[in-house]
């Protein structure tokens, strides 16, 4: 960028930085929200619940299916963005 197209982007500046935040933030979020680790845990907690007696088999059966799931999303996402 030059000295002169720097002098006059100046004003945009602070647009810049806070379209930065956001997207930083959102990639955080993203990261977040595509972790399997924490799917992994509630499976683990879910499979200890029914050992224990505390959930039934068709519960148990209905939130695991969703955990796989949710799982299954996990993997799809990160194949897409590894070979994208």
């Amino acid at each position: 960028m030059g000295l002169l197209s720097g002098l006059l982007t100046l004003p945009l500046a602070p647009l810049r930085g806070t379209a930065w935040v956001v997207d930083q933030v959102l990639l955080a979020a993203e990261r977040e929200y595509y972790d399997p680790g924490p799917v992994r845990a509630r499976l683990a907690a879910l499979v200890d619940d029914f050992e224990n007696g505390r959930l039934d088999a068709e519960e148990f059966d209905r939130r695991e299916d969703e955990l796989l799931d949710r799982l299954d999303e996990i993997e799809a996402y990160r194949r897409g963005t590894e070979n994208g």
